[in-house]
């Protein structure tokens, strides 16, 4: 048993200890190597940082917790063994660099089908606080008015202070027709209100698109094709080029992207459909990778059938990760305007590792840059025209949408 133990510690201390020193070669490396210890812990290793890594201590506190704790019989090893690991990853400082035992793993993966019982919005750590990315639409966050920015200092009575990212989705989460109650901080609010969510079955939508009408005066009118992404998942490839043939048989001649309140997505799916408005072999996005000189450039790879289109993109606060990479793609190559707000900053890459016991890491691997080498991360992209939506105007498809009515302006006169 302890050698088991021992074991999985080694090989995960061997694994963060070299995503430290700058190298990501354990991406590609045979999975033997990481069950052994790194060289900081068997005495080959000269770096001064790794030389002060003493592991004795480690298995000091172990044993005196083992021989001294007064309920022997309550020790449970494995959960030793995986609250160490926790503890280790926690210590790199990175929210999104996290580590998940076979029963989270199993849960994360669940999460990634698209469907899921909660209040339907996505949440990030900004600046060290739980923070809504995006509420989705038609969902109990949207409707209770929760908006991309808010801050949440509780959850049902806990200080998310000092949660993860992982437990604070945990504890919002949860069976249909039960209630969640956040106390939640906004920038116009003197002082944090509650707002109580009741959870739903939350499927979350893809893309819309309808015809806007431009009114020219005397010149008569031309239409524009509205679409709203409202998520870079796996089946918008399909819905997009289901789309795309609606709208070639349209009248419309000019376009308006909407991706705001869409929290992003998987990298490939924003470089698919950024090849829908961009020529082929336009770089889409730059990943950098520390610790290597080359960095890896994504291009659009048609069709292109959109590329000669007059269009305008609508960004906001709840713009992340890969709706802000299609922004900044259309934006550096052919000069689209982006109408809004800010968008939300979210420029990091995490991979998922799978471990030999079930369990896995999500681990940060990169950060992502526009083509004209624009940091996504933590800053966003800052819109051409600012448009601010007041507090008592929804964002999405209403009457009162003054950033909608200021991009249809903009694209009268391209």
């Amino acid at each position: 048993m302890k050698k088991f133990l021992k074991n999985i510690i080694f090989g995960l201390v061997a694994f963060v200890l070299l995503a430290l020193a700058g190298g990501f070669g354990f991406l590609i490396a045979e999975k033997k190597t990481y069950r052994t210890p790194p060289a900081c812990l068997t005495g080959i290793s000269h770096e001064k940082d790794f030389a002060e890594a003493d592991f004795s201590i480690f298995w000091e506190a172990w044993r005196t917790a083992e021989n001294y704790f007064l309920d022997r019989n309550k020790i449970d090893y494995k959960k030793m063994v995986y609250g160490a690991v926790k503890g280790m990853i926690d210590s790199l400082g990175d929210p999104y660099t996290v580590f998940f035992d076979p029963k989270e793993t199993d849960e994360f993966n669940e999460e990634l089908s698209g469907k899921y019982e909660g209040v339907g919005m996505e949440v990030a750590i900004k600046k060290g606080v739980i923070t809504v990315v995006a509420p989705l639409e038609g969902t109990p966050a949207e409707k209770a008015g929760l908006r991309p920015k808010d801050k949440i200092i509780k959850i049902n009575g806990t200080l998310t202070n000092n949660l993860s990212l992982e437990k604070a989705v945990k504890l919002i989460r949860g069976p249909r027709g039960t209630t969640v109650t956040l106390l939640i901080s906004r920038s116009e609010w003197e002082t944090p209100r509650e707002v109580v969510l009741k959870r739903a079955l939350i499927k979350i939508p893809t893309l819309k698109w309808r015809l806007e009408e431009l009114d020219l005066g005397k010149e008569g009118k031309e239409y524009a094709a509205y679409i709203k992404i409202y998520q870079f998942n796996r089946i918008l490839t399909f819905e997009f080029a289901k789309a795309a043939e609606e709208i070639l048989k349209s009248p419309a001649k000019k376009l308006i992207l909407d991706v705001r309140n869409n929290p992003g997505g998987y990298l490939d799916i924003a470089q698919n459909i950024s090849g829908w408005f961009l020529k082929k072999g336009d770089v889409v996005v730059r990943e950098k990778f520390k610790g290597r000189d080359k960095e890896e450039i994504y291009r659009a790879k048609g069709p292109g059938i959109f590329a000669e289109y007059p269009a305008v993109v609508l960004i906001n606060e709840g713009t992340a990760s890969a709706a802000e990479i299609l922004a900044g793609a259309l934006r550096d190559n052919r000069g689209v305007k982006l109408v809004g707000e800010s968008s939300f900053g979210k420029g990091s890459v995490q991979q998922q590792l799978s471990l030999s016991d079930g369990s896995s890491l999500k681990v940060t691997v990169a950060r992502w840059f526009t083509p004209k080498g624009t940091s996504i991360d933590e800053k966003g992209l800052s819109p051409d025209i600012k448009v601010k939506m007041a507090e008592k105007q929804l964002f999405g498809d209403v009457k009162d949408d003054i950033q909608l009515k200021k991009a249809l302006m903009v694209l009268k006169n391209l």
